[in-house]
C-alpha cells in the first residue's frame, strides 16, 4: 500500500509501535473482530462531519487500532485530509470507511510495526 511507504518516511508516524500486549491482544481476538472494532471506532469517532473533539478523539493508547490511527495517519480529520487528501466537513461515506479500516489494517499486520 503505496501511503504506508510514504507514512513510515515520516519521523513522527514511524515512531509509533505496538508493544508485545498489543500484539497478544489482536491473536487472541483474530483479524476479524480487530477489523470490527476499527469499523465501530472510525464509524463513532472519525466519520462524522465534524467529530467530537476532532484532534483529540484519538487516545494514543488503549487499543491496537489507536495506536494504528496515529501511525497511518486516521486519526483526525486534518490528518486524513493532509496524508489521504479526504475532505473535512463532511461525512466519510461507506467507501472512505473502508479505505480508512483497510490502511489500519494493513498496517497492524506488518511486522516491523512491534516496539
Amino acid at each position: 500500500m503505496e501511503i504506508l511507504e510514504k507514512l513510515k518516511r515520516s519521523k513522527f508516524r514511524s515512531s509509533f509501535k505496538l508493544k508485545e500486549g498489543d500484539f497478544g491482544y489482536i491473536k487472541a481476538k483474530g483479524s476479524p473482530t480487530i477489523r470490527k472494532h476499527a469499523r465501530d471506532l472510525i464509524t463513532k469517532r472519525l466519520a462524522p462531519a465534524n467529530p467530537r473533539n476532532d484532534g483529540r478523539q484519538t487516545p494514543m493508547r488503549g487499543h491496537p487500532v489507536f495506536i494504528a490511527q496515529h501511525a497511518t495517519a486516521t486519526c483526525c480529520r486534518n490528518c486524513l485530509y493532509k496524508w489521504h487528501g479526504i475532505k473535512k466537513d463532511k461525512e466519510l461515506t461507506e467507501e472512505e470507511i473502508d479505505y480508512v479500516i483497510e490502511v489500519i489494517m494493513e498496517w497492524v499486520k506488518k511486522p516491523r510495526n512491534r516496539g
